[in-house]
């Protein structure tokens, strides 16, 4: 549970952080918390991002998933989607999280999905739907990050991604 599997991302966007010597697949994986959760990035572009996330280990004590695992997953998948949209002289800064969660689940596996609402110079917001196997709705949940120019400080972490 938590290794990373091959993200798709467009040949243009791979090919412009390549140029950076940066590795895309690292730069936007779900990063440690992500990795001790379960998430798994399957399809990443600025107008999509997939993931999955486990129910074992992410519950509650009665049982249900957890809603803050709910919400590690939606602002993963819409952090990554704004990073994607700001390219690479932009970093994505998540400044609002709302989550309503519709339904409990007690086991496999939960998908969700990351689609804009909007995309701006300066901020970006993403619906995202959770949903069950059955590809019953769990959550619903928008995100909205700020984007900021890199600066010279993010510049060497995100270099040292690579």
């Amino acid at each position: 549970m938590g290794e990373q599997q091959h993200v798709q991302f467009p040949q243009e966007v791979l090919d412009e952080y390549a140029a950076l010597g940066v590795d895309l697949p690292a730069l936007f994986s779900a990063g440690h918390l992500g990795t001790r959760m379960g998430v798994q990035i399957v399809e990443a572009s600025a107008e999509r991002v997939v993931g999955t996330m486990p129910v074992e280990g992410n519950t509650q004590p009665y049982g249900l998933l957890h809603g803050g695992a709910s919400a590690v997953l939606a602002e993963t998948l819409g952090s990554i989607g704004s990073m994607l949209h700001g390219g690479v002289s932009k970093i994505a800064v998540g400044v609002d999280l709302n989550c309503t969660h519709h339904r409990g689940v007690r086991s496999g596996l939960v998908t969700g999905v990351a689609t804009p609402v909007h995309q701006g110079r300066s901020t970006a917001t993403y619906e995202i739907v959770i949903t069950d196997e059955e590809n019953r709705r769990v959550c619903t949940a928008r995100l909205t990050c700020m984007l900021r120019e890199v600066g010279p400080k993010d510049a060497e972490r995100v270099g040292a991604t690579g």
